[in-house]
């Protein structure tokens, strides 16, 4: 959780006619190797922190609940039926628009809800772009990675600036990334 994702995150609910925006929080991401990421309860802590008393900002632990690794697909149905009554939509950005037909069920996804697609400093072409349920959201640049972060920890580096306070001292008080 930096900086970059706060500010889009921000930036969505502000901007558009999202109402909220949710940090869903996943155990294991099928694209990452489980045992390379931090414990969910510390990365979901750290969204909590960084997230503050934003009402329009929340942390979801909603996939600590469903089978691993976590598809987008099946989240959103157990959205969807946890939560008849709200309409959810998807952000990315336009690096995850140009394999999003790779996804688990990608035309069942675009079936139950919007996408709405930030821009990356790359521009990146999608056959896709034009789907009627794709909102290309001119949202600002923010070029600024977690993987940056952690290695800029782990080599001692300052990084106050890029991580919510809060966040920051809970990474501090818990020793994360320094090896």
């Amino acid at each position: 959780m930096h900086v970059g994702h706060m500010i889009l995150a921000n930036y969505m609910a502000e901007y558009t006619d999202l109402k909220q925006v949710w940090f869903v929080v996943s155990p294991h991401n099928p694209l990452k190797i489980k045992k390379t990421l931090l414990d969910e309860h510390h990365r979901l802590e750290m969204v909590r922190l960084a997230i503050g008393d934003n009402p329009k900002l929340k942390a979801s632990d909603i996939e600590f609940k469903l089978p691993q690794p976590s598809y987008t697909i099946d989240t959103l149905t157990y959205l969807n039926e946890k939560y008849p009554k709200n309409d959810f939509a998807l952000i990315v950005g336009t690096d995850n628009l140009v394999n999003f037909h790779k996804w688990k069920n990608y035309e069942q996804i675009l079936q139950q809800c919007e996408l709405y697609v930030y821009p990356r400093v790359e521009p990146n072409e999608s056959t896709l772009k034009d789907h009627k349920k794709i909102h290309l959201i001119e949202a600002p640049l923010i070029e600024l990675s977690s993987s940056f972060i952690r290695a800029a920890i782990k080599n001692k580096k300052d990084v106050r600036y890029m991580i919510p306070e809060p966040a920051r001292h809970y990474i501090d008080e818990m020793n994360f990334y320094k090896k």
